[in-house]
C-alpha cells in the first residue's frame, strides 16, 4: 500500500530497526512540515496511510476532504488536539494509537530544569566568547519544587526531587494531591499558594479544552524573581502571550521552554531565544532513540496489521464496520 511518513525532520526514520516492519510498502518519508493544506494534500493526495510523528501535523476536516484515498492515520503516541477524531469519523478513515513512555520526556525535564538553575547554557557560551566563569548558579538542593500535573511523568519528577533534597509540592486535581500525599509529598493548599511559594515549577498537564490557557498571567505574576518555571509539556497551557510579558517583568525570572505554540521555529530572532534568563530546547521530550523505536514501532505495527485485515488499536472503530 501507498505509505507516507510525516514530519521526519531529522532524516532517521529510516534507520530505526523497526522500519524493517514496512519492507515491501511503498513508503514516502516527508523531511519537513507543511502548514499549507493545499501544499500538503497534493504531496500525499495518492496516500492509502499516514503515519504521524507525534503531533507535528494539524489533521483536520478541510485537509482529509482533500484525500480521498486515504484509509487509516497511525499515530505515534498518543492522539491529542492535532487531530480532529470527529472528522476523521466522518471520513471513514480509521485512527490507530500508539503508546508512549514517561522516561524520556521526564529525564529531558530534570536536564532542562539543571540547566535553567546552574545557568549552564550561559556559562558555555561565555567560554565559547573567551570568557571565565561568567556568572553563579545554584543547586536544586533545598528548593521547593511545585510539580502540576502528577501524572507518570509528574511523578518521575518528585522522585527525581527527592534524591537531589528537594521539597516537593503537587498542585493539581484533587485526585492528584491525594496521591502526592499519599507518596509521601506536599499538596498545596491552594493554586495562589502554588505559585507564590515555589522555588521551580514544572508543568506535566494534558493538553485539552479544560487545560487551555490554564496557567494565567495572574498565576505567574505571582511567583518569586528568583523561581523558575518549566514547560515540556504543551505551550498552549499557559495563556497566550502570558509566559514572553511575565519574564520581561522579572516574575518568573528564569524558565527552561521545550513546547511552543507554532513549531518548528526556524527563526533564531525568536523573541524567547533572545531572553538570557531562559533556556529554550525544540521539542525534545520524546526525540530519542529509544522512545523512537517504541513510538515507531507500534505506530508500523498498527499498519502491518490493518493491511493485513486485522486492524489494532483503533480509536474510531465505527468506520470499520
Amino acid at each position: 500500500m501507498k505509505i507516507a511518513i510525516l514530519d521526519d525532520y531529522q532524516n532517521v526514520v529510516h534507520s530505526l530497526d523497526c522500519f524493517k516492519r514496512l519492507a515491501g510498502q511503498h513508503v514516502t518519508i516527508l523531511h519537513h512540515t507543511e502548514k499549507d493544506i493545499d501544499r500538503l494534500s497534493e504531496l500525499v493526495k495518492d496516500v492509502e496511510i499516514i503515519i504521524l510523528t507525534r503531533e507535528r501535523t494539524q489533521i483536520s476536516a478541510q485537509l482529509l476532504a482533500k484525500l480521498p484515498k486515504l484509509k487509516l492515520i497511525s499515530q505515534t503516541g498518543k492522539i491529542s488536539n492535532h487531530l480532529d477524531l470527529s472528522a476523521c469519523t466522518q471520513y471513514k478513515v480509521a485512527v490507530a494509537e500508539g503508546i508512549g513512555s514517561p522516561i524520556a520526556p521526564a529525564e529531558l525535564t530534570w536536564i532542562l530544569l539543571m540547566n535553567v538553575v546552574r545557568k549552564i547554557p550561559q556559562a558555555i557560551e561565555g567560554m565559547k566568547n573567551g570568557e571565565w566563569q561568567v556568572n553563579i548558579g545554584s543547586t536544586v538542593h533545598g528548593k521547593t519544587i511545585g510539580i502540576w500535573g502528577y501524572g507518570k511523568i509528574g511523578k518521575m519528577i518528585a522522585q527525581y526531587a527527592k534524591v537531589f533534597g528537594a521539597k516537593v509540592m503537587v498542585w493539581g486535581s484533587t485526585t492528584s494531591r491525594a496521591n502526592a500525599v499519599a507518596d509521601g509529598f506536599e499538596a498545596a493548599l491552594t493554586k495562589e499558594a502554588f505559585f507564590a511559594t515555589a522555588d521551580i515549577i514544572s508543568l506535566h498537564l494534558r493538553l485539552n479544552d479544560q487545560t487551555f490557557g490554564i496557567v494565567k498571567a495572574t498565576d505567574l505574576a505571582l511567583m518569586q524573581t528568583s523561581a523558575a518555571l518549566i514547560n515540556t509539556a504543551r505551550a498552549e497551557l499557559i495563556e497566550k502571550g502570558a509566559l514572553l510579558k511575565a519574564l520581561k517583568k522579572g516574575r518568573p525570572g528564569f524558565a527552561g521552554i521545550d513546547v511552543f505554540e507554532q513549531e518548528p521555529i526556524y527563526d533564531p530572532k525568536f523573541e524567547l531565544l533572545q531572553l538570557p534568563n531562559v533556556v529554550c530546547t525544540p521539542h525534545l521530550g520524546y526525540v530519542e532513540l529509544n522512545s523512537y523505536e517504541l513510538y515507531f514501532n507500534k505506530a508500523f505495527e498498527n499498519v502491518i496489521n490493518f493491511i493485513n485485515g486485522l486492524p489494532s488499536n483503533i480509536a474510531n472503530p465505527e468506520v470499520l464496520k
